[in-house]
């Protein structure tokens, strides 16, 4: 079977181009102008190719980031090669992907998880915070969850907008999965108040983290 190029596939996603979507992700800090439903769709026709996904990757070109992140092999890449591409990886979208597609079902996650919590980069921080809150939900064995409070408590009132985002992930998840800590977690949210006038859409949950930890929490009682 011939191999697809790079040159072929970033041919194909310069035809897939659209300006309104563009238009549209622009808006929240992304600069790709593809659907991500045609992105699928020609992640999946290729299937996995790590080569081609690295060679993706190095263009620097967001959608062709993106789609190198959906047809890499997430355990092949090396722990400095995913360091080094978390710290360029600067638009939301190729940023979540990364640490969500890649690192998280990869053998490095929690070396970098240690690696990045506390980077003074605010961008590669929160994803420090993103792959403990995956921790705290999974297995937190070994977590100072009342130490993550303290920090929580202390800094995200003020903290960079996604470096927040993260940290109000990671309050809310120790709300709802750790019963012991779940008042004095409902307490922060309650007290800094980030997030709490976020918009969202009918039928969706805030993430203002006091209703959305008794929430789920209600939610859980329910099928129990």
């Amino acid at each position: 079977m011939t191999e697809t190029t790079v040159d072929e596939v970033m041919a194909e996603l310069a035809g897939l181009e659209d300006a309104r979507i563009r238009e549209v992700n622009a808006r929240h800090g992304d600069d790709h102008g593809v659907n991500l439903g045609k992105l699928r769709a020609v992640a999946k026709r290729l299937g996995k190719q790590q080569d081609l996904a690295v060679e993706l990757w190095e263009t620097g070109d967001s959608s062709a980031r993106l789609l190198a992140l959906l047809i890499c092999r997430p355990r092949e890449f090396g722990r400095d090669q995913l360091d080094v591409m978390l710290r360029g990886a600067r638009t939301p979208k190729a940023h979540d992907w990364l640490v969500n597609y890649v690192v998280k079902k990869g053998p490095h996650a929690e070396e970098l998880r240690l690696t990045w919590f506390d980077d003074p980069d605010p961008v590669v921080a929160s994803a420090g915070w993103a792959l403990t809150t995956e921790r705290v939900g999974k297995r937190s064995e070994g977590l100072d969850l009342s130490g993550l409070l303290d920090t929580i408590e202390e800094e995200m009132g003020s903290a960079p907008d996604r470096l927040q985002w993260e940290m109000n992930n990671c309050l809310a998840r120790i709300g709802i999965d750790h019963a012991e800590y779940r008042e004095r977690a409902v307490g922060i949210g309650e007290r800094l108040e980030v997030l709490k006038d976020y918009p969202t859409s009918p039928g969706c949950l805030t993430p203002f983290a006091p209703v959305w930890i008794n929430e789920m929490v209600r939610r859980q009682k329910s099928t129990t």
